[in-house]
């Protein structure tokens, strides 16, 4: 083999791993939304990895796309063009039902607003996933009461949401995207509806489960106070990831 013929399959394996070590990989994204006449460019073409373990913050103006995107990527809206690999499968080829239960094992949700249940109590929303996906109810309520000690939450276990402080309530919500032991976990502005405060506690939270479970995070976020304590960020405008960059671990 010559050395060019050489380099060129050394770099072609370079490149495999790369991808063997995406647990999210996005090329050539596009989502469009028509409202009667007018058709809307939500995303134009977007390229990305996520590697495993990483947390990701997704950040730009209003209207950017990153709600978008995170929806696409993890299967709760469908792409118009492209495709989207978690875990080296691609969402687009599973049918329905398959896509909704690889959601179910393999991935939690954070939002912005906590979306509990008010008559259950925070363990009860927290096992409701499971209890919904067959676990037995025994087994259920140990991994819930594990989740929320996860989040340090495990004395307020039986206080339903009225009962908890915002923070409490987030870090509930935390607890609940936790309790499938997911691969990653997404959030959209976890902290938006938090004081500087409580908003600074919940990072901590995602932080400190990065860095123990090598648990990988991908955020949608506004706050550059949140952002800052990411590996990295990922910047949007008009549909298309503007730049990325890096944050040094000593600003986390």
């Amino acid at each position: 083999m010559s050395p060019s013929s050489t380099q060129a399959a050394e770099k072609s394996a370079s490149e495999a791993s790369l991808k063997d070590d995406l647990i999210v990989q996005a090329l050539g994204v596009h989502k469009v939304y028509h409202t009667g006449e007018v058709s809307v460019p939500a995303l134009r073409g977007v390229d990305l990895g996520v590697g495993r373990g990483e947390m990701v913050a997704i950040m730009g103006p209003s209207g950017s796309g990153k709600t978008t995107l995170l929806n696409c990527l993890s299967g709760l809206d469908a792409a118009d063009q492209g495709q989207i690999f978690i875990e080296g499968v691609s969402l687009s080829e599973m049918p329905d039902r398959e896509r909704t239960a690889y959601r179910a094992r393999r991935m939690g949700f954070v939002f912005q607003f906590y979306n509990l249940l008010p008559v259950l109590s925070a363990v009860e929303n927290v096992e409701l996933p499971l209890l919904v996906s067959g676990v037995r109810l025994g087994e259920a309520r140990k991994r819930a009461l594990e989740s929320l000690a996860q989040v340090g939450l495990a004395q307020r276990a039986n206080h339903r949401p009225a009962e908890l402080s915002g923070g409490e309530r987030q870090r509930t919500t935390i607890a609940r995207a936790l309790v499938n032991r997911p691969a990653l976990v997404w959030a959209d502005e976890p902290t938006g509806d938090l004081d500087s405060e409580t908003a600074n506690e919940i990072t901590d939270v995602l932080v400190a489960l990065n860095r123990e479970q090598r648990l990988t995070f991908i955020l949608v976020t506004h706050d550059r106070a949140v952002g800052a304590r990411c590996e990295r960020i990922i910047r949007m405008r008009d549909g298309l990831v503007e730049a990325e960059q890096p944050v040094a671990v000593q600003e986390r």
